[in-house]
Formats: C-alpha cells, structure tokens, sequence
C-alpha cells in the first residue's frame, strides 16, 4: 500500500473551503486504497485561538475515516499584523522541522500552498530524489494578495516571489485548482509536470427540494465573511426588493461589524445566521432558490469552488467575482455574471428575479454539473499521474 502524506495548515474540524478540499482529497485518497497522513497544525482558524479540547498540546494524534491526522504546535492568530501572521507561518515549520526529525517520510508527500512560507518549509523537509513532491497550488501568492490589496509591490513582495518560484522548482509535480494557475506555473517553468485538480464534489441526494412557488426569493450566501469577499460593504449597498431575502451563513474578520451593521439599518430581509455544517449546508441550498458568488475584485488563479457544489444542486449562481470562475459560469449557464462591485447591476439583476423562473433553471443545471464537474474521472488523472 503507497503512503501519501499531505502538510496543510488547515484541516476540520476547522471551516473554509482550503479546509473542505483537503479533507475531501485525503478521504478520496484513502477510499483508493492509499495510507493517507496528515500533517497540520492544532485547528485554530478562523478565530485565530485554539480550538477547546485542544489547548495545552503540542501534538494531537487522531484517526478520522481510515486517514491518521497528527495535529502540530503553532502561535495561532488572526491578526491584522503581518509579523504576527509570520511568526504564526515560522512557528508551525519549526513544528514540522521536529516532526520531520523522528518520523519517516511518506512515499509521495503533497504540499498545500498557500501560506507561502509553509509551502516552502514543507518542500525544503521533504523534497527528494527518494520521494515524490506534489505542490497543490489553489491560489496565486503573493499575486493574490497584490490583487487583493494586502500586498504592495518592494523587497518583501519580490522575497516572496522568489520563494514562489523556488517551490515549483523544486516541486515533482504541481496540482493546480484552476487553468490560470497552470499557465502561471507554466510561464515559470515550462517543462513542469502539471495536473489540472479543481475541487468538484461528490454529493449524494436523497430527496428532491420542496419550495412553494408562493414563497420569497430566497438568496443564500455561506462561506467566509472577509475582506476579500465584502460582504459587509454588500450588505451596504445591496437594494433587495420586497419579495428578496438574502441569508448568510458563515465566519470570519468582517462578522461582529456585519452583525453591528445589521442591527443599526433597516435591513430587515438580510439575515445572517452564522456558521453550520456541511451536511447543514446541503440542506440550506436544497431549500434556498440562488446563492451569491462575490469578491471585491478578480484574483488570477482564483476559481471560487463553491461554484461546482452549487451547480450540483440546481441553485442559479449570482456571480460576482469575475475571473476563470466568471467564464466557467458563463460557458455552462449557470446563472447570473455581474462585475465585481457593481451594485447597480447587482440591484438590477434583484429586481428581475422570480421563483418559477429559478425553480425551471434546477435541472438543467443540475445535468450540466453532472456532466461536466465530475470528481471521479478528475480524480483518476490524479491517480495516474501519482503513480507515474
């Protein structure tokens, strides 16, 4: 039996999508036939504190559905601080670096990028002629955060670039969440094993959705409620029409001025509920007629992979994050593309929207994720190339 261990920096039972498509991959993996560890720190994120029933450990040793999860050390926070965040990124290497000493590495070891730092601790540990390094890239750093503001461009921004390049150089293989990703690493280095790996789920229905066609327009909105998302600036913005209700589901830096802008507007048809379970959310799209893709601007190798889930329930997509994700919605119809920030259009696109039209558009899109978001055929090219 192959051994394949996976370094994260998140893991369940914290929330998120990097979270989510780990698990999912490992358990996949495991499913295969494979002896699957995970290396990750104690889960922390996004509250920046150790979860309880964790504090007071430096190791954690778990089995969760045939996957051994060894949790790590590390300085956890959420703070703005970009020394803190460092601190926290070079805590957890250090915790690898000793974990690295006194266990024999896996056969094949895949790294989840970013954080950066992390990426670039792990390969520096496991890269060798001996074993095979896989680099999972699902967002473009430091790109991503120039994109996003968090990031200026100077000495600290080109360390990172540098870093950037020297995982890939030193990476067997790269998965990569999206084709933009792809063509960035390809730029770089051109003769580079790449695999295209988005994060399509495997989902199993047990009924079909009841919604009266007599009940509101009801919008869903669940992930994290952070800068890169605004919700909050949204919400502010956002001109819902009698018959609209937009529910939010979630966590994360921008609730508690979320909640506190709620309470002091009349946005009465706004609710936000805070954060539930995956089989919760399941629940939550069979039972809600359009869900809300949004970002404050595009961020290249981004592809929002709430998308493919969403598409498996039949839910429209309100999508407004521009980027690969934008074509991907467009090319399978699978809802509404709006620009980023644009609240007019936004506001526009609320005003037209009806129940029976939503309810109509289900299977057709239900059929077109069916045939094209498909986990077993995307895991199979994983597969083999692992095995090559």
């Amino acid at each position: 039996m192959k051994e394949i261990c996976i370094v994260t920096n998140y893991f369940p039972p914290e929330t998120g999508a990097a979270s989510n498509r780990i698990s999912f991959l490992a358990t996949l993996l495991a499913k295969k036939g494979y002896k699957v560890t995970v290396l990750c720190p104690l889960p922390n994120y996004p509250k920046g504190q150790i979860f309880k029933g964790y504090r007071r450990s430096f190791f954690r040793k778990e089995a969760q559905a045939n996957i051994s999860v060894h949790r790590l050390w590390l300085y956890a926070t959420n703070s703005k601080n970009k020394w803190k965040r460092l601190f926290s990124m070079l805590s957890f290497s250090v915790s690898l670096l000793f974990y690295r000493c006194f266990k024999k590495p896996a056969e094949v070891v895949i790294i989840q990028s970013p954080p950066l730092l992390i990426a670039y601790s792990a390969i520096r540990l496991y890269a060798s002629k001996k074993k095979k390094v896989i680099l999972n890239v699902s967002d473009l750093w430091p790109q991503a955060g120039l994109d996003l503001g968090a990031l200026k461009k100077g000495k600290f921004y080109n360390y990172l670039k540098a870093i950037e390049a020297y995982n890939y150089t030193k990476a067997d293989m790269v998965m990569g969440q999206s084709q933009e990703i792809l063509d960035h690493v390809r730029s770089i280095h051109p003769q580079k094993e790449m695999v295209l790996y988005r994060n399509f789920p495997d989902i199993k229905f047990n009924t079909d959705p009841t919604i009266s066609i007599n009940a509101p327009v009801k919008i869903i909105y669940a992930g994290l409620l952070g800068v890169a998302q605004g919700i909050l600036e949204l919400c502010k913005h956002i001109k819902l029409p009698e018959n609209v209700e937009l529910h939010i589901y979630g966590d994360g830096p921008e609730k508690q001025a979320l909640l506190q802008y709620l309470n002091s507007d009349n946005k009465n048809n706004i609710i936000c509920h805070g954060e539930v379970s995956k089989s919760e959310l399941h629940t939550l799209y069979e039972n809600h007629h359009i869900a809300l893709v949004p970002l404050v601007r595009p961020i290249l190798g981004s592809v929002p992979s709430k998308i493919f889930e969403i598409a498996h329930f039949g839910l429209p997509i309100l999508y407004m994050a521009g980027g690969e994700g934008e074509h991907i919605v467009k090319e399978h119809a699978l809802g509404y593309v709006i620009n980023t920030q644009d609240y007019k259009e936004l506001n526009e696109a609320l005003s037209t929207l009806k129940v029976k039209d939503l309810l109509d558009n289900r299977n057709e899109i239900k059929a077109m994720a069916k045939k094209y978001f498909v986990i077993e055929k995307q895991l199979q090219q994983l597969l083999n190339a692992i095995e090559a």
